[in-house]
């Protein structure tokens, strides 16, 4: 298994999300799992996990005959500071890996390692990390034995086709997000081609939801045949309510605040909300590049009073905020699941989610509305916050989605696409 976030060292629900798949796999399968960054102290039983950063070269047997990288030569990378899953159109350095020289390569793939010992996973140059944690990944794995190749998200699917290419074994990429809903449907960018080419070499592919199955037919070609949408499963959790505060009712968003979690949809509808209900704060949790201009066009419009701006929380402080929330709010503008609506669910608080959302398959409870209209969406949060009686039946239809949610149910419909293969 290939992955790019894990805990403790995660930024958001890609590590969460890999993380309760390892651990429900791990029951049925053992599960070696390489990561660019990882903390040799974490445990997890049938799990072996290798992170990149506390590799030692020395360890790693080169074989008398070299690949090419047939699918590395031609990747190119940018140094260029990106917030976690936001490309930018920006120049391109192509980078080029071969030798038959194994002291200049072993030399080259020590140096390699340096940049996961010290640079953040998706700060400059995230473009020659994917590469880089190709070479070493695939020469790790063909090492072990194996039956399965198993990538999350486009930043191990260049390892994915590398080892697949060097091993003949089948490839599954698990689609966590795609660079059309970060970025639009219009990107046709260096990570656009990535998934698509790796989607064209892949044996399976797993995307989130039936929501991300759809755009990989409409935006990359990809025929029905091979496609296996799997939902994510939540964890348990022991939630709870707190006291706020905060005189006035929470209305919350929680994300990261960037172009595809439509922060300004958000403040759109909250503006709408406050013509009617004026006693509603609105906090916004997350960072992005899109936070600051949402902070100026708040104070522009003198609602600065009733906007607080939390920057990025660790997990302790995102369960409080859950726990003295009145209604979540996810108006995303393509969201393939959605974990953190699952999340706000569990503390028994009322969902108002987009309908461009795979979440929205699990959760009929939640009242929904298309990203864009804001007169609906308020409309949702305004009936919440005034009617008991509909929060309280909302709470309670939520609850009743959530007992058919899990990772074991996750591991299973993954467990049935390996069994096409093995």
């Amino acid at each position: 298994m290939l992955g790019w976030e894990f805990p403790p060292l995660i930024n958001g629900g890609l590590g969460v999300a890999c993380h309760g798949i390892a651990k429900a796999l791990s029951k049925s399968a053992d599960i070696s799992l390489i990561l660019p960054k990882g903390d040799p102290h974490f445990m997890m039983q049938n799990v072996e996990t290798i992170g990149l950063n506390n590799f030692d070269i020395e360890n790693l047997t080169l074989h008398s005959t070299i690949k090419d990288y047939h699918f590395l030569s031609n990747i190119e990378f940018v140094n260029e500071n990106l917030i976690p899953y936001q490309a930018e159109e920006i120049d391109l350095i192509e980078k080029k890996f071969a030798t038959k020289d194994p002291k200049v390569f072993k030399e080259r793939l020590k140096n390699d390692l340096e940049i996961f010992k010290t640079t953040d996973l998706y700060d400059s140059g995230i473009g020659e990390r994917v590469y880089n944690f190709a070479k070493i990944a695939s020469l790790l794995a063909v090492q072990k034995e194996f039956d399965i190749i198993h990538a999350h998200d486009w930043m191990t699917f260049v390892a994915g086709m590398e080892i697949k290419a060097m091993t003949g074994k089948p490839l599954v990429l698990h689609i966590h997000s795609l660079e059309v809903d970060r970025n639009g449907p219009d990107s046709k960018n260096w990570i656009y081609h990535i998934e698509k080419t790796a989607m064209e070499y892949a044996d399976a592919l797993i995307p989130v939801s039936y929501y991300t199955a759809g755009a990989i037919q409409t935006f990359y070609g990809i025929g029905n045949d091979k496609v296996f949408p799997v939902h994510n499963g939540i964890d348990q959790v022991q939630a709870f309510r707190s006291e706020s505060s905060l005189p006035e009712k929470i209305v919350l968003f929680l994300g990261r605040i960037t172009g595809q979690k439509g922060p300004e949809y958000f403040f759109e509808t909250a503006s709408k909300v406050l013509e009617f209900m004026p006693n509603v704060r609105f906090v916004m949790a997350g960072t992005g590049n899109m936070m600051k201009g949402i902070i100026e066009t708040s104070a522009y419009k003198h609602l600065g009073n009733k906007f607080h701006f939390t920057g990025f929380l660790n997990h302790e402080r995102v369960r409080y905020l859950l726990s003295i929330a009145d209604v979540y709010v996810m108006p995303s503008v393509s969201e393939p699941f959605g974990l953190s609506a699952l999340e706000a669910a569990q503390f028994g608080v009322p969902c108002v989610i987009s309908k461009q959302s795979g979440v929205a398959e699990v959760l009929p409870s939640a009242l929904k509305a298309d990203f864009w209209d804001v007169e609906k969406m308020s409309s949702n949060i305004i009936s919440i916050l005034k009617y008991k009686g509909l929060r309280d039946q909302l709470v309670k239809d939520a609850y009743h989605d959530l007992s058919k949610i899990s990772w074991e149910n996750t591991a299973e419909g993954i467990l049935n696409v390996y069994h096409r293969f093995v």
